[in-house]
């Protein structure tokens, strides 16, 4: 082999740019500790897990031969929640980007790295042009990020540092950062003061730096039909009597959606099994085939039901009726939208007495309701004491967690109530709860009810003081009318005295749904 070839062989590179894995920490390890060694060195492996699983698409390297040479750490913001006064540690959540909000409007830039051994092959460049394709593919407006000045202790006795950038934006001085971030397109946005104030060599100085998306599409807020800031909900607390048929039960549904449609509320929420009282219509006194009985008229209800919604222009959350599939019993509450529309949430969890009684089966599906008003999660009734589906429904941004309950003893009552106030204030959105009341002697399993309708909020300033928003007199049949601020939940996630959402230890744990489709 002669020297030449040899050569060839050992200067040769195998470069790919690929997102970033967990199993590439201690090639990133080693990076940091090299580039940072002066200041602290590498990231936790808690950070840098956190990093990956909370936006793996945003986490970005390049290796050569299957090691990692150069990386690119993002986060999406909701860019006007910090503005630009921000530290560095703020806007990233302390390197864990508890702050990634993945409706934000920027891509912000956490941290870029390319190994001292690679300086020059324009690494850095191919990271950034990385970025702004994700920024692009994205609709993002923007790419921002505070970058280091590592120059300016030899000419902080001199020069302020806005003199400073001016001479690096001029070319008088050069910066190792500064200068390849303006070549890159980045425009310096302002100073910024403590951004990093362990960063001795920029003297605690940063600059914002912004490149601007030119092919970014802002949706154009409609003028009309557009999506609420706000929402008036409407609750039943349903008053259980007996009805002859189907059409005496009907007559009483409408006369509730007209009286909250007068009000003009956006939905209206019934009990669980608020048609019970069909039961009493059965032929046959045994329980079980009363409640298949009884879902006989779920059809003809559902078709009823919707055309409610639509004529009195109110989304209609049905309660929940039986259904029968494959010979299977199921709970299901449908949501009967003002557009015409009808999506469906079965119950997951049947209580031991529906499962021993009814013979009755849970549901496979879980999942978020886009509504002209917001977005919506349906638990039915004893499902809402299963923290796991709130909060699996809260990574989806449900902002209002809807339950049809029915209970018939106080100590029933309780457990949906303070589950759903738990899950108010763990997943930092509102919850309702309506219920029905009085008896039903003929019916046998659901003769006696106890119920008070409630609509929860999280628990901070902007809020109740004891987290209700409103409730009911209890056991005595009437409505709830409450208008519900959406803007305060996006507010209270990244402004409240605590932030549940964003705090999560995501590196730590998580509650991940395996289950299929219904």
């Amino acid at each position: 082999m002669s020297q030449d070839q040899t050569v060839i062989e050992e200067t040769e590179h195998h470069l790919a740019l690929r997102n970033l894995r967990l199993d590439d920490y201690n090639d990133i390890k080693a990076l940091m500790d090299d580039i940072y060694a002066n200041v602290g060195g590498a990231w936790p492996y808690s950070n840098y897990k956190a990093q990956v699983t909370t936006f793996p698409e945003g986490q970005i390297c390049i290796e050569d031969k299957g090691k990692v040479v150069a990386f690119a750490i993002s986060v999406i913001v909701d860019y006007d929640q910090f503005g630009d006064k921000h530290s560095y540690d703020e806007i990233t959540g302390d390197a864990y980007l508890t702050t990634h909000d993945p409706n934000g409007d920027v891509l912000y830039g956490v941290e870029v790295i390319v190994s001292k051994e690679y300086r020059g092959l324009r690494l850095g460049r191919r990271l950034y042009e990385a970025r702004k394709e994700l920024c692009r593919n994205l609709n993002l407006k923007s790419i921002m990020a505070g970058g280091r000045i590592p120059n300016y202790k030899n000419y902080a006795s001199e020069l302020s540092p806005y003199e400073y950038i001016e001479q690096v934006k001029s070319k008088d001085i050069y910066d190792p950062i500064l200068t390849f971030q303006i070549s890159n397109g980045f425009e310096v946005k302002q100073v910024l003061s403590a951004y990093l104030p362990e960063d001795e060599a920029s003297k605690g100085y940063a600059t914002l730096l912004q490149w601007h998306n030119i092919y970014y599409e802002p949706s154009s807020p409609s003028l009309i039909a557009g999506r609420k800031s706000s929402a008036r909900i409407g609750c039943i607390q349903w008053q259980m009597r007996y009805f002859n048929n189907v059409e005496e039960l009907l007559q009483q549904v409408e006369y509730f959606v007209d009286a909250l449609s007068d009000y003009s509320c956006d939905v209206a929420l019934f009990p669980e099994f608020f048609n019970a009282p069909l039961m009493g219509l059965s032929p046959s006194d045994t329980s079980i085939d009363a409640i298949w009985h009884l879902a006989t008229y779920t059809d003809e209800l559902l078709t009823a039901i919707s055309h409610l919604a639509v004529s009195y222009n109110i989304t209609i959350i049905a309660g929940s009726m039986p259904v029968v599939e494959d010979d299977q019993l199921y709970n299901v509450s449908y949501i009967c939208k003002r557009d015409g529309t009808i999506e469906s949430q079965y119950k997951l969890h049947p209580t031991p007495h529906e499962k021993k009684d009814w013979i009755m089966k849970g549901g496979n599906s879980l999942k978020v309701f886009d509504t002209d008003f917001g977005k919506i999660g349906v638990l039915i009734c004893y499902d809402v004491e299963f923290p796991e589906l709130a909060r699996i429904l809260s990574e989806q941004e449900m902002q209002i967690l809807f339950v049809p309950f029915w209970t018939d003893t106080k100590n029933g009552y309780l457990r949906v109530q303070r589950c759903a106030q738990a899950r108010a204030i763990e997943n930092e959105c509102y919850v309702a709860i309506a219920g029905s009341v009085g008896n039903l002697p003929k019916v046998d399993n659901v003769d006696i009810q106890y119920g008070q309708t409630a609509v929860f909020s999280p628990s901070d300033f902007a809020f109740p003081h004891d987290a209700i928003v409103s409730e009911t007199t209890p056991n005595t049949e009437m409505t709830l009318i409450v208008d519900l601020d959406l803007d305060k939940l996006t507010k209270l996630q990244n402004e409240g005295s605590v932030r549940n959402y964003l705090d999560r230890r995501r590196d730590l744990y998580r509650v991940e749904w395996i289950g299929g489709d219904d």
